[in-house]
């Protein structure tokens, strides 16, 4: 049994092409080539990370780092990912 914050491989193989992937502005000029820089997370540590602050009713800031790296990167990506349209709310 998973805990509930804890996505199983076959929830995971439906979420994983929701999720928007990270571009690069071409008409803007970076100051470094394309890969420098520290490492995304992984995109399911990600997500089992917004998952857990949904389930727990926890602070972002109080997300264990742990297990699912940077708080304020987990939030990031939350925003991110909210204002791509893959975390839309339903109509009530």
């Amino acid at each position: 049994r998973l805990a509930s914050w804890k996505v199983s491989d076959d929830f995971w193989a439906r979420v994983e092409p929701l999720i928007p992937q990270p571009q690069r502005d071409p008409s803007k000029t970076y100051q470094r080539q394309a890969g420098g820089g520290r490492k995304p997370l992984a995109p399911r540590q990600v997500f089992e990370g917004i998952m857990y602050v949904l389930r727990t009713g926890c602070q972002w800031k109080a997300l264990p780092k742990s297990e699912f790296g940077s708080s304020s990167s987990v939030h990031q990506y939350f925003l991110d990912w909210e204002a791509a349209g893959a975390a839309r709310r339903e109509a009530e």
